[in-house]
């Protein structure tokens, strides 16, 4: 597996962080099952890392659940299942429409007309990565323009579940993105919070159906949990 792994993973920076997405990744394309323990010489010498980033890493990701780290055993990959999955996704999107409410509020036209820039350009592009840092513009902007610190500090404790370029992996979640971000932006010019914060519950709530349908494709949940 070593060799593998060295061959066929390039990052640009040695940290924890960039350790962990490394792992998240392995398991996203399946070379780490459920169950099976995380190689973690391997994980360093892929990466040209010690050790001590890749077991910041495994701390990190057993926070976000990824991981069982066993006393003298190493770390386990933990099941993934698809109520998990729209699970986070639900979050999501109670946390960004809470966010919502609390930016008109609180920044009000200046906030409406950043987050219209954005959508416009986000509307204008197909471009897999384009989308997803427009798209995470948008919530940022958004979450910004809430005031709210401890609102940062709940989405900082929730990693992405889909590594790299989020469109490329989830192709049909770029519709539910451009019209629901078209939705939110017609309830905002009204200043109508509560209407843009049920837009983003349910559009989050569309984008998690979406990534279980990717990784059921992917064959990375156990059939009895879906």
């Amino acid at each position: 597996m070593a060799q593998r792994l060295s061959a066929e993973r390039l990052v640009r920076r040695s940290s924890g962080e960039d350790a962990a997405r490394y792992i998240q990744r392995l398991i996203f394309d399946g070379e780490l099952r459920p169950g099976s323990r995380v190689p973690q010489d391997d994980v360093a010498h892929a990466l040209g890392i010690s050790r001590i980033p890749v077991r910041e890493a495994l701390i990190a990701l057993e926070r976000e659940g990824w991981v069982t780290i066993e006393m003298h055993r190493g770390a386990f990959v933990n099941p993934i299942d698809a109520d998990g999955v729209r699970d986070h996704y639900e979050l999501l999107g109670q946390i960004y429409a809470f966010a919502a409410e609390r930016a008109l509020a609180r920044s009000g036209p200046d906030l409406v007309a950043a987050l219209d820039e954005i959508a416009r350009r986000f509307d204008l592009t197909n471009d897999a990565a384009e989308l997803r840092e427009l798209s995470f513009r948008f919530f940022a902007t958004m979450v910004d323009g809430a005031h709210s610190p401890r609102t940062k500090v709940v989405l900082r404790a929730m990693s992405a579940l889909v590594p790299g370029e989020f469109f490329a992996e989830v192709p049909d979640a770029v519709d539910i993105q451009h019209r629901g971000i078209a939705a939110v932006m017609r309830a905002l010019r009204k200043g109508d919070g509560p209407r843009a914060a049920e837009e983003l519950r349910k559009v989050m709530c569309r984008v998690g159906d979406k990534v279980v349908d990717a990784f059921r494709a992917r064959g990375l949940f156990d059939t009895s949990t879906t």
